[in-house]
């Protein structure tokens, strides 16, 4: 049995220690969708289009396929294990502007089926579960 942490359909607002996790470009221009969120509400910060800003995290998702974005599912999931006090919502990276559907993107997050803080779209989940 899994316990599903399942991020919410919108996120308005955080508590100080949740964290909104968006799909970047590369060169962080935080201009659409999740990334324009994370850049008005959550202190992404452009030109970083990697990583922890403020209370949000950039994964990017613009600059290839989805073995492109692979190592940067891993590197987050690596910084969420060894960030447990963090509770990372995880946005449906890649299924907007980069034009990913979800069954490509959340195979990515296999990993972080067992990540306690680390919550997944239900869409995501759908697909693991």
């Amino acid at each position: 049995y899994i316990y599903m942490n399942v991020t919410p359909e919108l996120i308005e607002e955080l508590k100080l220690n949740e964290v909104f996790v968006f799909g970047s470009n590369l060169a962080g221009r935080h201009n659409g969708g999740a990334a324009r969120t994370a850049r008005k509400k959550f202190g992404a910060i452009q030109g970083q289009g990697v990583g922890l800003q403020g209370q949000s995290y950039a994964i990017p998702t613009m600059h290839g396929g989805v073995e492109d974005i692979q190592p940067y599912v891993d590197e987050f999931i690596n910084f969420a294990k060894n960030n447990n006090n963090l509770h990372f919502y995880v946005t449906k990276i890649g299924c907007g502007i980069a034009g990913f559907s979800v069954e490509e993107i959340a195979p990515l997050f296999k990993e972080a089926i067992t990540v306690d803080n680390i919550y997944l779209p239900e869409k995501f989940w759908n697909i693991l579960g």
